[in-house]
């Protein structure tokens, strides 16, 4: 049991790998490992004992470090595609937010659950997505402000959200259930004011990718167009923003991959990633990258780099869409 969950955490790794033209041959290799294991353990199911337990599982890791290896060496890419999206559960109210941590090590697959976007304080727990999936709660976190919105992150073992009624970002660490930090956004607007086109108090989105942690929001300096301001994770300082032209109020939602933000178009049917901005070169584009919207209602949609997948909570449901990038793949010989 406990290889079949090792490959079954391995499988969702190939189809993101496919993405990379370079690298097919390599790429049909791990799949024809991953086959061979599945056969040896289909067999081990019907005749327990007929295999080395430990020779197996070695094998399994060798694989894996093989796959993560690859994985590492992607750089930064451009979105292409979102498909989707998968169901993995349905629980909680039409809004709300579900996220891992991107930084955390390979064994740490927790799960973070924060239902609602007011009124509530209270996070819950659970150990893996399999805990998460079956209602296996490990802990809960009370914690001493509400948030406001769904738009929170889960970065490097802490909580990022928006205090309610205010343009404060607090970090709160898991750890020691402590708020680390806590600092004013600066001119940004809160409590509906800057929202979303869904509402919610999603004036403030904060956000992680593999850059660094981001805060995306409006001003009326910026005449309640979107500002990009990438934040010290440690004190939440504005080390640098970024200006667009994209108004708030009619963004969807939106995320960030390497250091680009992807706006949708729409929360409701028929939606797309409409709209980018680079803060590498401070250039916009118009894009056109459908996904499907399958409950009619986003609250939440974010990035994660460790998973390279959007998590997204969809009117009650809590599922996950794939991305594939245009990339670069480093060799060895590449400073």
């Amino acid at each position: 049991q406990e290889l079949k969950e090792k490959m079954d955490e391995l499988l969702p790794l190939i189809p993101v790998l496919e993405q990379y033209k370079t690298d097919a041959k390599l790429i049909t290799q791990f799949k024809e490992e991953i086959r061979n294991l599945s056969t040896v353990l289909t067999g081990i199911q019907e005749e327990i004992g007929a295999y080395d337990y430990e020779e197996l599982h070695q094998r399994v890791v060798n694989l894996e470090t093989r796959l993560r290896d690859c994985m590492k060496k992607l750089t930064c890419g451009k979105l292409m595609k979102i498909t989707g999206p998968i169901t993995v559960k349905i629980s909680g109210t039409r809004f709300g937010a579900w996220m891992t941590d991107p930084l955390a090590s390979e064994k740490n697959n927790r799960v973070w659950y924060m239902d609602s976007y007011t009124n509530n304080k209270i996070v819950r727990e659970y150990k893996s997505i399999a805990d998460f999936v079956s209602g296996a709660e490990s802990r809960t976190y009370n914690l001493p402000f509400k948030w406001a919105g769904t738009n929170h992150v889960v970065y490097n073992g802490s909580l990022y959200f928006n205090k309610y009624q205010s343009n404060i970002i607090i970090k709160y660490s898991f750890d020691t259930g402590r708020v680390l930090a806590q600092r004013s956004l600066e001119y940004a607007g809160f409590h509906n004011v800057y929202p979303y086109t869904w509402g919610g108090f999603s004036d403030i989105d904060l956000m992680a990718d593999e850059i660094g942690l981001w805060a995306v929001y409006a001003t009326n300096q910026n005449a309640g167009n979107i500002v990009i301001s990438q934040l010290n994770q440690d004190t939440l300082e504005v080390l640098k923003s970024w200006s667009t032209g994209y108004p708030k109020r009619s963004a969807g939602e939106s995320f960030m991959i390497c250091g680009t933000l992807y706006v949708t178009n729409s929360h409701l049917t028929g939606a797309k990633v409409y709209y980018s901005y680079s803060t590498k070169t401070s250039t916009y584009e118009y894009t056109d990258i459908p996904f499907h919207n399958q409950y009619f209602h986003i609250s939440m949609l974010d990035y994660n780099a460790r998973d390279r997948a959007l998590y997204a909570w969809n009117n009650g449901h809590q599922v996950l869409f794939n991305v594939t990038l245009f990339h670069i793949i480093k060799t060895e010989d590449d400073t």
